[in-house]
């Protein structure tokens, strides 16, 4: 289930980031050591987290995900191990939040991406989502929040 899509303007925002390219499958086995290798760094230069982890995916996911995993933070990074200094952008997004497990996912972009059709907007090439509560606040899965971001593109 997701929230009514809203379309909004955000802000740059400077993140940690490890950049993957690995097959869909694959995601779960990469991500855990990633989430800590970004989290160790971070740590190592006293720079707290600013917000939700989060997978930037750099084109449209297919069966190979080329995307970032990432945290934001305040504080730019120096690069270090895997972990790169990043930035997400100022843009103009269509946004939603799904409620529901990792699983769901899926169905959840293809809803949204239906809604953003019928709206008539067009879509770059880009998307991300944040993981504001998971596994890690609670473990039954209908209590986790995925926002769910759409970056568009202005019709010239």
């Amino acid at each position: 289930m997701i929230d009514d899509p809203v379309i909004i303007h955000t802000e740059a925002q400077l993140t940690a980031v490890i950049h993957l390219t690995i097959p869909r499958e694959d995601s779960i086995t990469f991500m855990g050591p990633a989430i800590h290798e970004i989290l160790d760094v971070l740590k190592e230069q006293g720079i707290t987290p600013a917000g939700a982890l989060f997978s930037h995916h750099l084109k449209m996911p297919t069966e190979i995900f080329d995307f970032e995993i990432g945290i934001p933070v305040n504080t730019p990074i120096t690069a270090a191990k895997r972990v790169k200094p990043s930035t997400l952008p100022e843009t103009r997004i269509a946004s939603t939040t799904y409620h529901g497990g990792y699983e769901g996912l899926g169905d959840a972009w293809g809803e949204f991406k239906a809604w953003i059709s019928t709206q008539e907007l067009k879509e770059a090439p880009d998307l991300w989502e944040s993981y504001v509560l998971g596994p890690e606040t609670d473990p039954d899965p209908k209590t986790w929040r995925t926002v769910l971001n759409q970056p568009l593109v202005d019709e010239a």
